[in-house]
């Protein structure tokens, strides 16, 4: 299970610690949900996660000063006293004075945001999906054409790293190379990125290793893309059929969520960087409901009968 600390949301949304724990690079998020405590505050405390990050806005904490002193010292302590990874206040609003006692207490971090609480929450957690998702490791090449994110596989020397150093020449920007890092952020988005250790670097067999960003610039690069298409690249086999028509989506599965794949078989004369840029403007096209496949099947079927040279 991955996690995040306190301290990399407190440095990541710039939130000020009040009750200054400094405990907060020990203390381990989990789950990207978030709690805004109402009820909870209200006094009902059944089917409470412990482990969200509970966040006070405007209407907590102007229920909190329509309570007696004692009323808000019990209401707090019988929260915190329940364990969270910790409390944040949106808006920069005024710190209750019984809200720090309780939170220096229970040895809870208590933190001060100045956005307001819908746009700090939105925030949070989008950081917190991604931070948290499910991931997996693939050995290939991410590389962003023409805004799309196509991720290259194949057998170890097919050609991924060449086809992507061509179209880093051809202007279009390389995510990474060798190690993919895959993040389920949402059901229905896989966002790639690569390791830090090799960010920005591309091996070319025969010359070595290749540092993209200083030689082409930043323009050539980037640090993740979603990705929209799977190309497997595979040696040219003679006795294999490979789709020529286009009329049958094939799909991969990664992390539970089905990318349009491709496979392109490797053979010497054939460009790899123009056929990926093809495939690239051809899944884009697909996705704004034109597809060339099925159209030219259409008027197939339509000219049943005519002679060839009336068909084309």
């Amino acid at each position: 299970m991955y996690s995040v600390t306190v301290k990399d949301i407190a440095e990541e949304f710039q939130l000020v610690d009040v009750t200054e724990c400094g405990n907060l690079d020990e203390i381990s998020i989990t789950t990207p949900e978030v709690n805004r405590p109402g009820l909870q505050l209200a006094g009902y405390l059944d089917y409470f996660g412990t482990d969200r990050v509970q966040i006070m806005g405007k209407v907590e904490v102007s229920y909190l000063e329509t309570l007696s002193s004692e009323q808000r010292y019990r209401r707090l302590d019988e929260f915190f006293q329940r364990g969270f990874p910790c409390m944040v206040v949106a808006r920069s609003l005024e710190i209750l004075p019984e809200l720090i006692e309780v939170a220096k207490k229970y040895k809870i971090p208590l933190l001060v945001s100045n956005e307001i609480t819908s746009k700090f929450m939105s925030g949070l957690i989008s950081y917190l999906n991604v931070k948290l998702a499910p991931r997996e490791y693939r050995h290939g090449v991410l590389v962003e054409v023409y805004g799309e994110g196509i991720l290259i596989l194949g057998e170890s020397g097919v050609g991924k790293s060449e086809t992507a150093l061509e179209l880093v020449k051809r202007g279009h920007r390389l995510v990474a190379d060798d190690s993919v890092e895959l993040r389920k952020v949402s059901d229905k988005t896989i966002v790639g990125s690569s390791p830090k250790a090799i960010r920005h670097f591309l091996e070319i067999r025969g010359i070595g290793i290749l540092d993209v960003k200083n030689l082409y610039g930043v323009g050539s690069v980037k640090m993740t893309e979603s990705i929209n298409l799977v190309i497997n690249l595979e040696l040219w086999n003679e006795k294999k059929q490979y789709e020529r028509l286009g009329l049958e989506d094939e799909y991969v599965d990664i992390l539970g969520i089905k990318i349009p794949s491709l496979t392109i078989p490797v053979r010497p004369g054939r460009n790899l960087a123009i056929i990926v840029e093809v495939a690239a403007m051809n899944n884009r096209q697909k996705k704004m409901g034109y597809n060339a496949a099925k159209e030219i099947s259409e008027r197939m079927m339509k000219n049943n009968g005519m002679d060839n040279e009336d068909i084309w």
